[in-house]
């Protein structure tokens, strides 16, 4: 009996200090330190939740900056690859449609993450490269100059270990909520402007016909 007492308040500790002192603890350093990531990293546009800078989401309309390929339609729920072997004609199908979609002029090299979806299909960013690749479509979108467009891009790029080495990367959720501030589009224009299909998953480099 004696044995099953101490066995009894080892194990009541345990839960204490581990799942509640432990926990509670962890959730005020957090809020307390870094509350903004705590939380979710949420970003908010008039009062109301977008979204997460962490999490990708499908942009399809011309006016935005879209974002990389999701092989689980940018589910958070679902996260994971498409599994595809390198060899499966499914990629080159996929990359033809993103391509097709992207519009771009013959021969022009495509970055590998607009038509390369990430292992978890929830990877918020892309390349600078691949952001400055959509600018002619966004700036004809925003009525706004080419130059424009590209230099509002480059403000958003970050090195993503904050040392100036490597590629630059942008956030697409963010990049877009400011161009929306910075460069609305037009009432004329968006009311007539087409929703465009988001392009497919895949995982294959690609170059335009």
């Amino acid at each position: 009996m004696k044995e099953l007492t101490t066995s009894m308040r080892l194990w009541l500790g345990t839960v204490v200090i581990c799942c509640i002192l432990y926990t509670a603890l962890i959730l005020l350093i957090g809020q307390v330190f870094v509350p903004e990531k705590a939380n979710g990293s949420l970003m908010v546009v008039g009062g109301q939740v977008v979204g997460s800078r962490q999490i990708a989401q499908a942009f399809t309309r011309p006016e935005y900056i879209w974002p990389r390929p999701s092989a689980v339609d940018y589910d958070a729920a679902a996260t994971g690859g498409s599994n595809l072997s390198p060899t499966n004609e499914l990629l080159n199908e996929r990359a033809r449609s993103i391509l097709e979609a992207l519009d771009l002029p013959s021969g022009t090299n495509v970055p590998a993450d607009l038509v390369a979806a990430s292992g978890s299909g929830m990877d918020p960013h892309i390349t600078l490269e691949a952001a400055l690749l959509q600018a002619p479509r966004v700036a004809q979108a925003r009525g706004v100059s080419l130059a424009q467009a590209e230099a509002f891009i480059e403000e958003q790029a970050f090195y993503p270990s904050g040392i100036p080495s490597g590629g630059r990367i942008v956030t697409v959720l963010p990049l877009n909520i400011a161009l929306d501030e910075r460069y609305p589009v037009p009432e004329d224009a968006s009311s007539a402007m087409p929703d465009i299909t988001s392009p497919a998953s895949t995982s294959d480099d690609a170059m335009a016909p």
